[in-house]
């Protein structure tokens, strides 16, 4: 999965990376890779510290969540910290890198793994490998479904008493909604 962010990096670098004359031209591969390991890193590190439903909701969102994710903050100051370590950039110009690349690249990942026409990343196999193979009993697309208007009526990220009232939404309430089931 890794390599695969790399080039999905290297592929939408553009001006962000190839042409920007802050990095050196002997960096430029560099700067992808440190990139491509830190978005990882970072979705892994998110995990860890009990994002999973932000995460989640990021993979099942579209653009709109991909840039008011705070997964998407998380990753892009993990890319800032390690260009700016790596590569010997200042925090600005390294912030301004990650800012300009981050929702990009994480918008075309979460597309990515939407699409069932590209097998290019599989969601299963990103959540296998972020969280160290503790996933691979559970089926992540199944789960995500449910993050994508399933069951979460409210698209708050959980299933709850305010996902059940949607459901029995509209005139009259509750018992009117369960009578009407059974007539």
């Amino acid at each position: 999965m890794v390599d695969q962010l790399i080039n999905l990096v290297k592929e939408n670098a553009g001006d962000v990376i190839n042409n920007n004359p802050e990095i050196p031209a002997d960096k430029k591969e560099q700067a992808a890779e440190v990139t491509g390991t830190s978005i990882a890193s970072g979705l892994q590190d998110m995990l860890a510290k009990g994002g999973v439903k932000d995460v989640m909701k990021l993979f099942a969102g579209g653009d709109a969540a991909v840039s008011s994710s705070p997964v998407t903050q998380h990753v892009n100051e993990s890319v800032t910290t390690n260009l700016a370590s790596k590569l010997g950039l200042s925090t600005g110009q390294a912030g301004g890198i990650a800012s300009a690349l981050i929702p990009s690249i994480l918008g075309k990942l979460v597309n990515k793994t939407n699409d069932p026409n590209d097998k290019s990343f599989d969601l299963q196999d990103i959540f296998n490998q972020l969280s160290g193979g503790k996933t691979s009993g559970l089926n992540m697309g199944s789960l995500l479904s449910k993050f994508k208007g399933g069951l979460d009526k409210d698209a708050d990220g959980d299933v709850d008493l305010d996902d059940l009232k949607s459901l029995f939404g509209g005139g009259g309430g509750i018992m009117d909604k369960v009578k009407g089931m059974f007539n």
